[in-house]
């Protein structure tokens, strides 16, 4: 069986976004996982190719003055046309690492996420307010949830 494609696409510029990023990996990676290759490009590296050849995709992204990071607004720019018609329906899963409420980030990526056509495969992980080590947690969860549906075919 060929492997399907789990993408990353995260900005992570601080230690704890870093901490994210690499949960999400740790759990994608669990080996209970057979048949899923998952991959993380930062935003401002990802290209229409890379959403081409996903089979799911995980978004990750600061709130920015209650907006996605600039890098993952980059990268929604650049690919939103090139992969409009070619990947309607893929499944994705969003975080935020939100300093507020994280209303205004979900709100937008959720806004081009329907414009994409893709499908949510769950609610988005909004983690609130000054960090806490579950929210490592959390991530290692949601890599583990989207790779698992990968696998198993639920998605």
């Amino acid at each position: 069986m060929a492997k399907k494609c789990l993408l990353v696409v995260a900005h992570a510029p601080s230690d704890n976004t870093r901490k994210l990023v690499e949960a999400v990996l740790r759990g994608a990676a669990s080996p209970d996982i057979e048949n899923v290759l998952t991959r993380w490009v930062a935003p401002l590296q990802a290209s229409p190719d890379d959403v081409l050849q996903a089979d799911a995709i995980i978004l990750g992204t600061t709130e920015n003055l209650g907006y996605m990071s600039g890098a993952l607004k980059d990268f929604f720019d650049r690919c939103y046309y090139p992969v409009l018609e070619e990947k309607q329906g893929l499944p994705c899963a969003l975080y935020i690492r939100a300093g507020m409420d994280g209303t205004g980030t979900r709100r937008a990526v959720e806004s081009i996420v329907t414009g994409l056509r893709w499908n949510w495969a769950r609610d988005p992980l909004v983690l609130r307010g000054e960090w806490q080590p579950r929210f490592v947690e959390d991530a290692e969860e949601l890599g583990l949830y989207m790779a698992a549906g990968l696998d198993s075919g639920i998605f």
